[in-house]
């Protein structure tokens, strides 16, 4: 995979940040998989810095020449990247359906002469660039009011209304730029009745424009941009900049935004940790570590005690059969403050309290501290079966305070449907996943088959990526299980 450019400044660290996930998710949707689409986005990503930065250094850098803002900018780049893998013999890590669109009079819209190009994409590039930005990121992003007023440095009490403002804006330029456009006689006797009905939300739409708007895709693509009241701007935004995917990449940003706010209900999702937060979590877990030890020690003299007591009362019983008060069967209960912080888990002689968990379900949920009793009657399974499948997690990126990674997984056995799982060391958290539905609780992550991937064929792989964030340090995964039976994991 090409390396992404190294970041001259604080301004483009921030623009990996900002950028790098929806990059990545559209390009995903261009591809045929989580490989190509890490190929496909850190090509495109490489391309739009390129032409960002000859913009901001070139000629006409002080006269702010007219451009799309950072993201959509970035996304046009993949489109354009995955155009030139079709041209030079690459096309087959492209979606069968966009290779069709790229041979299509459809695409050579966005590329031909610019009167002819979208109504929203030209009405988009002629506005002032953080305009377009703060348009952009709330109607096609979907992020909430108080994330985009940081982003761009706004107040958070008005953002709410200059979000209206820059949407009549937005309707000015496309309403110009329609006008504009070469027309045939039809649509020019159409072009001020369009815009009239389309300025108030109560007017009726006659009945032989609403004929017009259903051939007429330029029209129809004018008349989107133009409605001020519907929802209909941001998939006339969408579609208008992109084309291939527009309302494919929208449902993808909405959702990812609602995950966010799911996480972290009524609050800012990235939102700095509390001060001291992390000072507490110290004490609690020496507090813990303080009550165990005093109660093991309170254990340990009540069975001595109830030892020598025996003894004394049953000279004539088995003394090879009672247990020593120093049973090495004894341990304290592991927690988070007593688990050891080795790198890598030492193995043991008999399988651990979530073997037997998988032995009990072998469908579990993701689990938090692991309980030391099993239960009675339960088989505990051999530590001698070989794995059923094997897997390899790889990151194939990774930046400041985040990455990529990709999970492949063989099975041995047919599969009808199927759920991965496993453990992070270091606190890292799963932000977006592709080609598989995720959930995290604490360090264990479980993913399950999207309703397309259910079913794999014996020694047929199973592939799924997903961005995820990292603080301190980032270690490979561990514990990876397929339906809980535990594959040979390779790290990459």
């Amino acid at each position: 995979m090409p390396d992404l450019p190294t970041p001259q400044d604080a301004t483009e660290a921030a623009l990996f940040a900002e950028c790098w996930d929806a990059v990545l998710s559209y390009a995903d949707l261009c591809t045929v998989g989580p490989e190509s689409a890490g190929h496909l986005a850190s090509e495109a990503f490489a391309a739009g810095l390129r032409e960002a930065r000859e913009a901001g250094t070139g000629p006409g850098a002080a006269r702010r020449p007219a451009r799309l803002p950072r993201i959509p900018l970035l996304l046009v780049a993949v489109r354009t990247t995955a155009a030139a893998w079709e041209e030079s013999g690459r096309g087959d890590g492209l979606d069968p359906d966009l290779r069709l669109w790229l041979n299509s009079e459809h695409a050579a819209r966005y590329t031909g002469p610019p009167l002819g190009r979208p109504v929203a994409l030209r009405g988009l590039r002629d506005m002032q660039e953080p305009d377009a930005a703060l348009l952009w990121l709330t109607e096609v992003e979907a992020l909430p009011p108080h994330v985009v007023a940081r982003t761009l440095g706004l107040d958070p009490a008005t953002v709410s209304d200059e979000v209206a403002q820059v949407r009549g804006l937005f309707r000015d330029r496309c309403r110009r730029n329609h006008l504009d456009t070469p027309m045939d006689a039809r649509c020019r006797s159409y072009a001020r009745l369009l815009d009239a009905v389309h300025r108030s939300p109560a007017a009726d739409i006659p009945g032989d424009l609403s004929r017009h708007l259903a051939t007429c895709v330029p029209c129809a693509e004018a008349a989107a941009c133009l409605r001020p009241h519907g929802g209909g701007l941001p998939a006339a935004l969408a579609g208008g900049v992109l084309g291939w995917g527009g309302l494919a990449y929208l449902e993808r940003r909405r959702r990812a935004a609602e995950a966010r706010l799911a996480a972290h209900p009524g609050a800012d999702p990235d939102a700095p940790a509390r001060p001291g937060a992390h000072k507490a979590r110290m004490v609690r877990g020496a507090l813990l570590v303080t009550a165990v030890l005093v109660s093991a020690l309170a254990l340990a003299v009540s069975m001595t005690q109830g030892g020598s007591s025996a003894g004394t009362g049953a000279a004539d019983g088995d003394l090879s059969a009672r247990r020593p008060v120093t049973d090495p069967g004894f341990s304290l209960p592991v927690t988070a403050a007593t688990r050891p912080a080795s790198k890598t888990p030492k193995p043991s002689a008999s399988p651990s309290p979530r073997a037997d968990r998988a032995t009990r379900d072998p469908d579990p949920e993701p689990q938090g501290t692991p309980s030391t009793t099993a239960r009675p009657g339960t088989p505990r399974p051999s530590t001698a079966e070989p794995p059923s499948c094997t897997a390899v997690y790889d990151v194939v990126n990774e930046w400041t305070d985040g990455f990529q990674a990709i999970v492949t997984v063989t099975t041995d056995r047919a599969l009808d449907d199927w759920r991965v799982a496993w453990s992070f060391r270091d606190g890292q958290r799963v932000g977006q996943m592709w080609d598989a539905e995720y959930a995290q609780n604490g360090p264990r992550v479980t993913a399950t088959a999207a309703e397309y991937n259910k079913s794999v064929a014996a020694g047929g792989k199973l592939t799924f990526g997903f961005l995820g964030s990292w603080r301190g340090a980032n270690s490979p995964a561990y514990d990876l299980t397929l339906d809980g039976r535990t594959c040979a994991l390779k790290t990459g």
